[in-house]
């Protein structure tokens, strides 16, 4: 009895797999061809029947575990596409004073990107000067979110900026830009992004870049920029927003250079005539705010560190500290070899890889 046998739901095509179904057509063949030699023997037809029936389940097997590897491929298919897609941020990260913002806007201007501030005070309306907000002409027309737009005496806590950080992402991203986001409250960037019920990272790829100029010549740049904001009229402007029952703990009361004048504004609204001593008590208050802005930078700087060293953060260090030596053309060069020049490798292999 000749009998031809064939395996329809099977469709291989690896050359292992032709040859193992090969073997079970003749093992199957053979044993047909010894049942054809006595076809009266019923026994050899049950014999028969049940390895027909082995190798029906066998086929059946496979077929379902070729359909579920299938569906696994699939499913990792789909999940390699949606980490590919992921949506891109950037961060620029610093002690105050580095340049933050000149980074942010220049980055921004390079690949269509918008900025978001991540400084909690200059998120206030008022004090410009005080606060060093960036003007609308270094702005560049760059458009920038979350400065200048709170109330100067509501709080503006850690959930207030990561449901408005996250609003504004959303949106930038949904105009097809780049979200920068760029600031010195490094607490309130650290908890948008580690938050795990936001799952910020689960959402977003996330690019840091640091600002860094050590602090000694940092010390001395920030003491000269506050004597540069003292000449642009920082004092009229703490003048105009000074109360006597002002709460310094709240709003932007709390920046630096509010509370450091306290005393010599109060002095003179009680009307004291004694030169000296106002001359004094000024002298006192802007030495103050050096001395407290200074502070502030060591801390920004001990808590990017510990971003990088403790929580593990890949950040990109851009050592800045040259720049602060040069004066004029020769900073700007400088900047552009130190700063510019390395953040755009930078970014550029982190937006396009090796396109």
């Amino acid at each position: 009895m000749a009998v031809v046998l064939q395996f329809p739901y099977v469709n291989e095509t690896t050359e292992v797999k032709k040859r193992s179904f090969a073997f079970l057509t003749a093992v199957v063949t053979t044993a047909v061809h010894s049942i054809g030699r006595d076809e009266e023997d019923e026994a050899a037809e049950r014999v028969f029947a049940v390895i027909c029936a082995v190798l029906g389940l066998m086929i059946v097997c496979i077929s379902c575990l070729r359909k579920r590897a299938g569906r696994r491929i699939k499913m990792d298919i789909k999940n390699n596409l949606h980490q590919q897609v992921k949506e891109k941020v950037i961060f620029v990260l610093g002690s105050t004073a580095t340049g933050k913002s000149k980074l942010a806007i220049y980055l921004a201007n390079k690949f269509q990107g918008e900025v978001i501030n991540s400084d909690k005070i200059q998120v206030h309306k008022g004090l410009d000067i005080v606060t060093n907000k960036v003007t609308d002409e270094e702005m560049g027309g760059v458009p920038h979110h979350l400065i200048g737009v709170i109330d100067p005496e509501a709080e503006f806590t850690i959930a207030d900026f990561c449901e408005k950080t996250l609003h504004a992402v959303t949106s930038i991203l949904d105009r097809g830009n780049l979200p920068i986001i760029v600031g010195g409250s490094n607490r309130y960037i650290e908890s948008l992004v580690d938050n795990e019920t936001l799952r910020f990272r689960n959402k977003y790829e996330c690019c840091f870049l640091w600002v860094h100029v050590n602090l000694p010549i940092l010390k001395k740049y920030i003491y000269e920029r506050v004597d540069q904001m003292v000449q642009s009229g920082l004092v009229d402007e703490v003048r105009d927003f000074f109360s006597l029952d002002g709460d310094y703990s709240k709003g932007i009361r709390r920046s630096i250079g509010v509370p450091e004048l306290d005393a010599y504004f109060r002095a003179e609204a009680a009307g004291c005539e004694n030169k000296e001593m106002l001359e004094e008590l000024f002298k006192e208050g802007i030495d103050m705010m050096k001395s407290n802005t200074y502070d502030l930078a060591c801390r920004q700087f001990e808590k990017i560190n510990r971003l990088r060293l403790e929580k593990g953060w890949k950040i990109h260090l851009l050592d800045a500290t040259e720049v602060f030596h040069k004066r004029g053309f020769q900073r700007e060069q400088e900047w552009r070899l130190r700063v510019a020049d390395p953040s755009m490798d930078i970014v550029c292999n982190f937006l396009y890889g090796d396109r």
